[in-house]
């Protein structure tokens, strides 16, 4: 099946970020096509917090009526597919699929996130989101004062203890095999009571996601409540590297202060362009995406 009905605006990511672009746009008249897979990273999440009105909903909650709202604009479509391939064309852009679908648009904004790279370690993805955590400021306040841990090394593993002490005294910073932490980096956790294990991970004993001890490859455990970490990540998806949209050392796609993409007609929202992975901020930066996207049609128009 082919569709080649023209856009004003396609919206790759359904999620946050995506729908807050749409409803600047469907409020602006503009004919907008979401394209969503249905699998945003904080899916396992059971809990969003620190989203004013919306705090302790689960994300699935926030992100339904979201969508409700969203679609009330009747100039809104929403369907339900993965992007696999992106064109540049002569009136704007062509976006292809998964199912052999085409849909083309003058504008695209790319929200469709990233996609995190689990380690090696055996039960970590079950925990992901759940009590393997990226943000104290998301989900500190529900583990605080528990006996906590950090997975990191070196620079990174130094400051991120740093911060989560915060939230805990009971702290110990996995190193997952030898420190690369320099002599007055340890010095400075020892003098704060940070406790620094080096021995190399094998698994996360859990329960449902609940982590109840981590399981040392020599055999040995540690009990523990929560571990914070950061991991590697790609592009969620592909469309931005076959349009040639440029990115940043770490790997977010390089956007201007209105969203911008290095792309000519490309916006970016969202968490492909930033480490602020929040709900809050997906959605400051999609409602600016929105209204910037809108700017530059009219901005178009009085051109002719």
């Amino acid at each position: 099946m082919t569709n080649r009905e023209h856009y004003d605006v396609i919206i790759i990511g359904g999620s946050y970020s995506g729908l807050a672009t749409a409803m600047a746009l469907g409020r602006a008249l503009r004919k907008v096509l979401i394209i969503d897979s249905g699998k945003p990273c904080n899916r396992q999440t059971p809990h969003s917090h620190n989203f004013l009105t919306q705090d302790g909903k689960t994300p699935k909650e926030i992100s339904l009526l979201a969508k409700q709202q969203v679609l009330a604009y009747h100039t809104i479509t929403f369907i339900d597919g993965f992007a696999i391939k992106g064109l540049k064309t002569k009136n704007g852009f062509e976006i292809q699929t998964e199912s052999g679908n085409l849909f083309s648009a003058t504008q695209l904004v790319l929200a469709s996130g990233i996609k995190d790279i689990m380690p090696g370690i055996v039960g970590f993805s079950e925990c992901w989101g759940i009590s393997v955590l990226h943000c104290p400021y998301c989900h500190g306040y529900e583990v605080k004062n528990e006996t906590t841990g950090v997975l990191g090394n070196g620079e990174y593993g130094f400051e991120f203890s740093k911060l989560i002490s915060n939230w805990t005294k009971d702290l110990t910073l996995f190193t997952n095999g030898v420190s690369i932490l320099t002599a007055e980096q340890m010095a400075k956790l020892e003098k704060h009571q940070i406790k620094i294990v080096e021995k190399e991970i094998a698994q996360l004993e859990h329960d449902n996601g609940h982590i109840k001890n981590i399981i040392f490859k020599d055999g040995s455990k540690r009990r523990i409540k929560a571990i914070y970490t950061r991991l590697p990540f790609r592009q969620n998806c592909p469309v931005s590297k076959q349009l040639g949209c440029e990115e940043t050392e770490d790997g977010y796609l390089i956007i201007d202060a209105f969203q911008k993409a290095t792309v000519k007609g490309v916006f970016a929202c969202g968490d492909n362009v930033t480490k602020m992975r929040t709900v809050a901020n997906a959605i400051a930066m999609g409602t600016t995406t929105g209204m910037t996207v809108n700017k530059e049609l009219v901005e178009e128009r009085f051109k002719h």
